[in-house]
């Protein structure tokens, strides 16, 4: 009889594992501000968590203007810089380290994936108690496409080993859902990021928790036995 294969676990970062979503959105609009463009708050709360260059499509649909590669670049380099003047402040979410302390213990598989580039993530990182030396982190960096493609997920999940099929992606966005689906792998949704259950439901997760303590709470839920 075959052995069962462990589910393994591939996290988002930003409002997943860490309080980070609005320290995103208000580096983007300070970002934006700086270049003349002005754009709601709320608006940009729904894009975090698409890869970059979808990122200011979107924008450029809402705001009628084409942003040159110049502009795109001193967007990109502002928004580095208003986010490292927010990020030293920035907490992991309740039960992010308990739940990934759990999944080491019981020799669970997991990694994050991120559409952050290591310049952003790679300080949050260290805050959460991740060293991408000693654990599997794939950041925007090492693919081609970030969220909602899959490319993310499916890297992770190659270089932890383990078939995306039996993998649950944990996101707070419906981008990291529509990502899983693309991916094959089962959707779990945390509300710490500031999307509804009905959103995230609606974009393919099968379970959704308040945030990484909920989760943890119901691990059996999920896959994540002992």
């Amino acid at each position: 009889m075959q052995a069962r294969q462990k589910t393994s676990f591939l996290f988002d970062l930003d409002g997943t594992l860490v309080d980070s979503v609005y320290d995103h959105v208000l580096a983007w609009h300070d970002a934006l501000q700086e270049e003349g463009i002005e754009v709601s708050i709320w608006r940009l709360h729904r894009k975090i968590g698409m890869s970059g260059g979808l990122f200011t499509k979107a924008l450029a649909r809402e705001t009628g203007k084409e942003f040159g590669a110049e502009v795109l670049e001193r967007l990109s380099r502002l928004h580095a810089k208003y986010y490292g003047q927010r990020s030293p402040r920035t907490m992991p979410l309740p039960g992010a380290r308990e739940l990934l302390a759990f999944l080491t213990e019981n020799d669970i598989p997991w990694a994050i994936a991120t559409s952050g580039r290591i310049e952003t993530a790679g300080p949050v990182l260290k805050i959460l108690g991740v060293d991408p030396a000693k654990n599997i982190v794939i950041t925007r960096d090492l693919v081609r496409y970030a969220k909602p493609d899959p490319d993310l997920f499916l890297a992770a999940a190659e270089k932890l080993g383990v078939d995306i099929q039996n993998s649950c992606v944990v996101g707070d966005s419906i981008w990291d859902m529509l990502a899983a689906q693309r991916a094959r792998g089962l959707g779990i949704g945390l509300l710490s990021g500031g999307y509804g259950t009905e959103e995230l439901e609606r974009a393919g997760a099968y379970r959704v928790y308040e945030d990484p303590a909920d989760m943890l709470a119901h691990i059996d839920e999920v896959g994540g036995r002992r």
